[in-house]
């Protein structure tokens, strides 16, 4: 391997190969990294919108148990009231 990098010294074409070769190295992992992050952003809005509708769902759940009757008379009297 060192006698490899040594003729990459000597060179002039190998050298500029090498230095393409890792630009070109540079940019894909570049584009990997960014693909990630994409990936990662939409399973975190998803996540997001997993929260709110939850969140709304429990939110509705504590509101009709504020409206609930107290014990079974109270249901009784909503009941014959029509108002249940």
């Amino acid at each position: 391997m060192s006698g490899w990098i040594t003729a990459v010294r000597a060179s002039g074409p190998a050298r500029k190969a090498l230095g393409l070769l890792l630009a070109a190295l540079t940019i894909v992992l570049f584009l990997l990294n960014l693909r990630r992050a994409g990936e990662r952003a939409g399973r975190l809005a998803e996540r997001l919108s997993t929260s709110e509708k939850t969140h709304e769902i429990q939110r509705q759940m504590l509101d009709a148990a504020s409206r609930r009757p107290a014990d079974r008379d109270a249901l009784a009297e909503r009941l014959r009231d029509g108002q249940f």
